[in-house]
């Protein structure tokens, strides 16, 4: 997860970007925290779906293959 300083610059780099003009360096600070926050973004979705199965109406386990195998990745390390 990002740190809550990182959250809060993310958000006044964008505030600042609506209002006037990023400098150079700011823009690729910007840059930078936007790639952090979906890597973390998408490491925290990834984890949260291997705790999901899913099941149709008769209760059969559909949990589609890649899901099931991530599942089995995560329980071997």
């Amino acid at each position: 997860m990002l740190s809550s300083d990182k959250i809060a610059r993310i958000n006044e780099l964008a505030r600042k970007a609506k209002s006037s003009m990023l400098t150079e360096e700011e823009a690729k600070e910007q840059t930078k925290l936007r790639a952090e926050y979906l890597q973390s973004f998408r490491s925290s979705m990834l984890n949260t779906l291997k705790g999901v199965t899913i099941v149709d109406p008769e209760g059969n386990d559909v949990t589609p293959e890649k899901l099931k195998e991530e599942k089995m990745k995560s329980k071997l390390h």
